[in-house]
Order: structure tokens, then sequence, then C-alpha cells
């Protein structure tokens, strides 16, 4: 049985035989190092007696089960209610600073850079305390204005990076900026924008998680509940040990989502670029003889 060397390339050298022995022995020493780093975690969370039946017994209740559950449907919810939002404003902000009227960008880039400079737990405080508003629109609130001027910056540079051939062309048919911008930028610089879009609304969704600093019982205030219940002797690292993985779960759900949408924009025909028949030898143009 032979057997083929990697292939070169223009990036790297072909490592010889002394580098792919070295390239083992990194792997085994990482591969080692992280192994004892894994045992060391579940050592400690051994003799701190975490994995006993007292810590774990709350989330056998039907009681704690309903309330974690309905802190993960608020949760979604605050997030379902920020996305769309922040999506709106991203666009309304982005559109005007784009605008030919001075006024009207100047208005859009004050508001942009306000809110983006502004830290959002600030935000989210500052319309719960001082205008008394409900912990889920204050939360919700807060999310959008944040967000909302971090994906206008998005939309901006997803539209300002499509080919200005494309623009002057439709412009040349006669299409007015508005059609513009929605039949010709907004499509194409969607297929662009939506890795950085779905990584700002995962920040949303993991920021959902500053509502229980303002009361709002979402997922983690929750969790804060049944770990500071003295009945269950302070099961913190076990609520952690449940809560985190569901955390990153939505979080690798949303990429794949964004995933997903990706590779259906590309298989759509209305997307594809036509195919133009080559001219063969005798074709006449129109009017031709």
């Amino acid at each position: 049985m032979t057997t083929h060397a990697p292939a070169a390339t223009a990036l790297y050298d072909i490592p010889g035989p002394v580098t792919r022995k070295r390239h083992r022995v990194y792997g085994i020493v990482s591969t080692v190092l992280i192994l004892a780093l894994v045992g060391w975690i579940i050592y400690l969370l051994l003799a701190t007696e975490q994995f006993t039946s007292a810590k774990w017994t709350p989330f056998e209740y039907k009681g704690i089960q309903e309330l974690l559950l309905r802190g993960l449907g608020n949760t979604l919810k605050a997030f379902a209610y920020a996305a769309v939002l922040s999506l709106t404003l991203g666009a309304v902000l982005a559109v005007g600073r784009l605008s030919e009227h001075r006024a009207v960008r100047w208005l859009a880039t004050l508001g942009v850079e306000f809110f983006r400079a502004m830290p959002v737990l600030v935000m989210i405080f500052f319309i719960f305390v001082a205008l008394k508003v409900q912990p889920l629109p204050a939360l919700v609130a807060g999310l959008t204005l944040y967000n909302g001027s971090v994906l206008a910056e998005v939309f901006r540079t997803g539209i300002n990076s499509v080919d200005r051939g494309q623009r002057e062309a439709a412009y040349a048919l006669g299409l007015r900026k508005t059609q513009v911008m929605t039949f010709v930028l907004a499509p194409q610089a969607v297929r662009a924008m939506l890795p950085a879009i779905i990584s700002q609304l995962v920040v949303a969704l993991k920021d959902t998680s500053l509502g229980y600093l303002i009361t709002y019982e979402e997922f983690l205030h929750a969790g804060k509940l049944i770990a500071s219940n003295l009945d269950y002797d302070l099961p913190f690292i076990p609520v952690v040990m449940v809560i985190s993985p569901i955390y990153i779960g939505m979080c690798m759900l949303l990429s794949w989502f964004a995933t997903w949408v990706a590779k259906r924009e590309r298989r759509n025909p209305k997307t594809k670029a036509v195919e133009v028949a080559p001219a063969e030898p005798g074709t006449l143009l129109p009017g031709g003889q």
C-alpha cells in the first residue's frame, strides 16, 4: 500500500519527516493537557460535592421545571421583540445615514453613534428607573436601541459594498432611489451582511440575561432563584450546568438557521446568474439581412 505525500501549495511548504513528528508530539501534548484540565475540573466538582443528590433534587420537582420553562419562554419572548425591533430600527437608521439630505444624515449619525457608545445596561436601567417603564418593555427598548444602532452600521456597510455599477445601471433603467435600494442593493447586500446580522442577534439573545437585574423573570432570573435556595444547599454549579448548555444551544441554533438561509439563497434560482448562449456563426442581429 503506497502513501501519498501532502500536495504542495502556494501558502506553505510540505512539512518534512522531522516537522511531522514534531507536530504529532505537539498534538499529543496538547491532548494530554486538555484531558488533565478536564480531569482537574471534575475533581474540583467532586471535591466540593457538586454532584450530590441534594443539589440536583430541585430539578425533579414540577414547580422548578415550570419555573425554568416560564423563564425560558420569557427570554425567547424578549429576544423575539428585540430582534424584530432592532432589525427595523437598524434599517431605518441605515437609510437615514445614506440619505442625500444632510439634516437627516446628521440626525441618523448622531443617533447611531450615541446609542452605540452607551452601555446597554445603562440604557435598560435608565428606561426602567427614570422613565418608570415595566421590566419587559424596558429590557426590549434597551436591547433595541443598542443592537439597532450596531445593525445600522452593518446595513450601511453592506449596501455600500455592492458594486457601484449595479446602482448606476438601475438608475439608467429609470428606477427611483427607493426602488434601487429595495430591489437592487438590499437583496445583494443581505447575503454579505447575514453573518454579521446573526452575530449581533446572538449578542441580543445573550443580553436578555440582563433582565434579571430589573426583576424581569427571564431564564437567568429563574436560575438565580433556584441557585440561592438554602433548602437545596445552594445549588449554584448545578444550575450553571443546566442553564449554560441551553443558552449555548439557542445560539448554535440561531447560527445554524443563518447557515441554512444562506445555503437556500445560493440555491434560489432568482439569485443565480442567467446563462447567455454564445453567439454562433450566421447569427443575425435584429433587422439584419
